[in-house]
């Protein structure tokens, strides 16, 4: 007999409930129901599965950018090839502060590195300007005239 389980989980900071259909309801049945469902991308979004991220070596110490190392297709495929970058990396490297992170991009993946550093820092350059623009400087009124 078939039983609809009900398991509710908290999904970033956002409660996710999933009806999961199920031969028994026994814990164990449960608990690999859901990690296969989890392992099988239930929760990634079409936006996620085909989006191409930069994989993006800085230094969080000084904040300085070393720029992209890589960019992939697929938010899994950037996790993966991050964890990849973080496996090789040396310790004497990461105690002198250098990470990597994942930025969504719109290039295509399998990029060459030294052109998507560059049209990132483009594109961080023209949302830097946009936001120096739209940024409204407060008017101080004129003193009273003295008398």
């Amino acid at each position: 007999m078939r039983k609809a389980i009900y398991i509710k989980i908290a999904f970033w900071k956002f409660p996710v409930l999933i009806t999961r259909f199920c031969e028994s309801s026994k814990p164990s049945t449960i608990s690999r129901s859901f990690l296969c469902i989890q392992r099988n991308g239930l929760f990634l979004t079409r936006d996620d599965l085909t989006s191409s991220y930069a994989i993006v070596r800085y230094n969080s110490r000084t904040y300085r950018s070393a720029g992209v190392v890589a960019v992939v297709s697929g938010r899994r495929n950037a996790d993966s090839e991050l964890k990849k970058f973080e496996d090789s990396q040396g310790s004497l490297d990461r105690l002198e502060g250098w990470r990597y992170l994942i930025d969504r991009t719109n290039l295509k993946s399998g990029t060459d590195p030294a052109e998507a550093t560059r049209h990132r820092q483009a594109e961080l350059e023209a949302r830097e300007s946009k936001a120096m623009r739209e940024a409204k400087t407060p008017t101080i009124p004129p003193p009273p005239p003295q008398k």
